[in-house]
């Protein structure tokens, strides 16, 4: 019995990560709109299962890549709280990470939904 509390325990440490996550950081926020927007048009456009499966697959990478970027953020923010040379570099390529698996989503969403709009 004591394992399925510890089970349901780690479940509420979680969402209440996901919890802050949704609260306090911006581009969480802007990039879990754009999530739903695209979610929108999976529905509107009767995208194909396999479609779908990409689409969601890519909205999770940008999210959990953004929730790893603030992680290494926050960390670096204790360990090094002045502007250290190395602190910034890694912060800069963190959102760098961020911007590429944005860019990715992107792409993929066009490729996407550009046959269904035309």
């Amino acid at each position: 019995m004591t394992r399925i509390k510890e089970f349901f325990k780690s479940f509420s440490h979680a969402f209440r990560g996901l919890k802050y996550a949704v609260r306090n950081e911006k581009n969480f926020q802007n990039e879990l709109a754009v999530a739903i927007i695209a979610i929108g048009f999976m529905f509107y456009y009767r995208v194909t299962r396999l479609e779908m499966i990409v689409i969601t697959t890519m909205i999770m990478a940008v999210l959990i890549m953004e929730m790893l970027n603030t992680i290494i953020e926050r960390i670096i923010d204790i360990l090094k709280p002045g502007v250290h040379p190395y602190a910034r570099l890694i912060k800069d390529l963190m959102a760098a990470s961020v911007l590429l698996t944005s860019i990715l989503a992107l792409i993929i969403g066009l490729a996407i939904f550009i046959p269904h709009i035309f």
